[in-house]
């Protein structure tokens, strides 16, 4: 096999594996393989599901080969799959060759495309606006953007201890629930811990995760829209328990 396959080879199975872990719908991550592929004069079959990627490249029974590759981190990042989209389009067209492709893709995955600062402030200004939304009070809107601030002061951290998806999503509902409940309480009385609570918690809420797997289940890719309706639902489930279990902490001790 020559540099150059190898080369193709190798940069159809990394555009595949960005969109996947970004959260790409199945059917955009196989035709963005199989479109990669053919512009080269492959002729190539894409499986995929929510934690895997397979493909096949036909020709004769010697030369024929699968490739597979395992996807265990999901996340939802809709610019990346921009940027793959874009990069699979200028190779596409001879824009780019398979080298600077390589590169792009790479740097792609590569890539902190926010600071923790900036995340930080996404997380205040999540929970403040959906105050603002739900009619919140002056200080009811602050006092969100606080719980917001604290919550991702405390996912920062459990990404740093690399603690999985589920103990985040809990800790994190569990620190709003208590840290909801102890402003509203003892700092601003005549504020809604609920309204805070329900503010704060928008952004560990997965709906896009929710809406993708739709879009597979309606695109016939059952398996994999199955798959993330289920990730959806545990996600759903682990903020309820850590809410809960901050609500029914603070009840007995505080």
């Amino acid at each position: 096999m020559d540099k150059d396959e190898k080369n193709l080879e190798k940069v159809a199975m990394l555009a595949g594996e960005i969109l996947l872990t970004s959260g790409a719908e199945i059917f955009r991550v196989e035709e963005t393989i199989q479109y990669i592929l053919s512009s080269f004069g492959k002729e190539a079959e894409a499986m995929v599901f929510s934690t895997g990627i397979f493909i096949h490249i036909k020709g004769e029974a010697i030369q024929a080969k699968t490739m597979v590759k395992r996807v265990s981190e999901r996340t939802t990042n809709l610019h990346r799959i921009y940027q793959v989209n874009m990069v699979s389009r200028q190779l596409c067209n001879g824009e780019l060759d398979l080298l600077q492709a390589n590169e792009q893709l790479e740097h792609i995955r590569k890539v902190h495309q926010y600071s923790n600062l900036k995340k930080e402030v996404s997380y205040i200004s999540v929970a403040l606006f959906f105050c603002v939304l739900l009619k919140g009070s002056f200080l009811e809107c602050i006092s969100a953007g606080v719980v917001g601030g604290i919550l991702g002061m405390v996912i920062l951290l459990s990404n740093r201890l690399r603690l999985n998806s589920f103990c985040i999503n809990v800790l994190g509902a569990f620190t709003i629930g208590i840290t909801a409940l102890i402003i509203s309480n003892y700092i601003v009385p005549q504020i809604s811990s609920d309204l805070l609570i329900i503010s704060a918690i928008m952004p560990l809420l997965p709906g896009v995760t929710f809406t993708t797997a739709v879009r597979d289940i309606l695109n016939g890719d059952y398996s994999s829209g199955v798959a993330r309706m289920v990730e959806a639902v545990v996600t759903a489930l682990a903020v309820a328990v850590g809410v809960g279990t901050g609500i029914a902490l603070f009840a007995r001790i505080l």
